[in-house]
Parts: structure tokens; C-alpha cells; sequence
């Protein structure tokens, strides 16, 4: 089995001094994908002698304190691409590749538009601007056989049955129809797979993966699955189970798991 998990870390530092390098070592993983730094190279803390943790790669933003990816891994990887390309959003550490073989696996973090009208603007410039790359991987892997898995915080929910009060938001950044629709497209035009939803195509709050700090909403999981394992269909096809671990919390985010019956 290969089992890859994905975390929202919202601030490594936050999330070690909570324990997750600790919970993470215990998991058995193969490749951890972590989105939201916060931390520059200096500043990214010291991680148990655990198989999963051999090697690390990180992709900083340039601002202090902000966004950032990375992914831990037990095989050293073939070749590392931190960023796609867009100098825009490079420069905010969105995006970092591992090659493993003919696997590829990315960490990605999407932009929030939650913040304010120019963030928004600002994630519709991502989401037009990484299409084509998403379109241009799907295509190579189609070629020449490899694999890719799509790790991250997407920042989108793309049905109603992924999120509690989907009546609510439908006009608010995560859940606006603009947003979804492009995420269609991702799978349906593109042939990328969903892969919890793939495994559990009616499951509702077991797969919620992020909640506001207001009103309670982890307790009473009012939440969001806005992280996502997205991958090309060969692999996807060999997903056997896949798990949210909303306990012990780390941070607002949990980490979500997913075996591979993979070589």
C-alpha cells in the first residue's frame, strides 16, 4: 500500500507545537503534502527521525509568514518542480512537485477568496491560469503512463452534500457557482478523479475537512471538504479507503488519508 496524506497545516509551527510531526510519524505514511507554511527555510522546525519525514521539500512564499507547501516523503524523490510557472503565484508558494518514479505528487493550495472582492479576483486569476497546466498533465499522463495525485487545499466544495450549509453560501467565496463549475470541468471535461468522492460518492460530514473557529462549527461539525486527493484515473482507481481525522486537532484543518493499492 502506499498511503499519502494531505494537511492544511495553518502554520507549521503552530501545528508541531500541537503535535502533528508526532501523530504523522505514528501513521505509517509514505508521502505527507502540507499547504500553509507560514514559515520561511530558517523557520520551519525540526521533525522527528521518522521514516516519513527522510526527505523534505518546501516551496516558501516570499512574504513573511504566508502560504507556503511542502511534501515529506520516506523515498528520496527523481526530480522536485517547486511552482508552475505563473510568477504571480509562485512567488506565493502554491505549488510543489515530487517525482517518484513514473507517481508524481503535488502539494497545492489554492487561493481564498474570503478575505476580500480583490482576493477573489485574484483566486479566479488562479484558477484560469492553472487549467491549462491541469489539462497539459492530464494529457501527458495519458501518453506516457504516469500518475499524478493532486494534494491540497482547494478552497472549493464542489457539491452541496460538501458542506453543512451549502443554502447559505451559495454566494460566498468556497461555494460560488463560478468555483464549482470549474471543478466540474476539472473532472468531468479532464478526466481527473475526485478520490474520497470516488470511494464514498454519498458520504456528508465524515468527509468534511475544514471548520470556522465561530459558533462551535468543529463540535458540531459544521464544516466543509474542501481538501482533496485529486488524481489521474490509473491510480485514482486503486484508492481502497480513504480517512479524515478530525481528532487530535492541529489545526483548522484535518489531515485526510488515502491508501493506494500502488507499487
Amino acid at each position: 500500500m502506499l498511503r499519502i496524506v494531505s494537511l492544511n497545516l495553518n502554520g507549521i509551527r503552530s501545528a508541531a507545537s500541537k503535535g502533528i510531526f508526532d501523530w504523522l510519524a505514528t501513521q505509517q505514511a509514505d508521502i505527507v503534502c502540507v499547504q500553509e507554511l507560514k514559515a520561511q527555510a530558517g523557520e520551519v522546525p525540526a521533525v522527528p527521525p521518522a521514516p516519513t519525514f527522510s526527505h523534505a521539500r518546501f516551496h516558501h512564499a516570499q512574504k513573511k509568514g504566508y502560504s507556503g507547501v511542502g511534501i515529506f516523503s520516506r523515498q528520496l524523490p527523481d526530480r522536485v518542480l517547486e511552482g508552475f510557472g505563473n510568477a504571480e503565484f509562485d512567488a506565493e508558494g502554491r505549488f510543489i512537485q515530487a517525482d517518484f518514479g513514473r507517481l508524481s505528487v503535488v502539494s497545492l493550495y489554492l487561493p481564498s477568496g474570503s478575505s476580500s472582492p480583490e482576493r477573489q479576483a485574484a483566486k479566479f486569476r488562479f484558477l484560469a491560469q492553472f487549467y491549462p497546466l491541469l489539462q497539459k498533465l492530464a494529457e501527458e499522463a495519458r501518453v506516457s503512463g504516469r500518475e499524478i495525485v493532486l494534494c491540497g487545499d482547494w478552497n472549493i466544495a464542489h457539491r452541496e452534500i460538501d458542506l453543512k450549509n451549502w443554502k447559505a453560501n451559495q454566494k460566498n467565496s468556497g461555494f460560488l457557482p463560478e468555483e464549482r463549475a470549474w471543478l466540474s470541468d476539472v473532472f468531468a471535461a479532464l478526466g481527473w478523479v475526485d478520490v474520497y468522492r470516488r470511494l464514498y460518492p454519498e458520504a456528508t460530514g465524515e468527509g468534511y475537512t475544514w471548520w470556522s473557529h465561530r459558533g462551535q462549527a468543529r463540535a458540531k461539525n459544521v464544516g466543509w471538504r474542501i481538501d482533496y486527493q485529486i488524481a489521474t484515473p490509473g491510480i485514482a482507481a486503486t484508492a481502497r479507503q480513504a480517512v479524515v481525522y478530525r481528532e487530535p486537532r492541529f489545526s483548522d484543518h484535518a489531515p485526510l488519508c488515502v491508501d493506494y493499492d500502488w507499487p
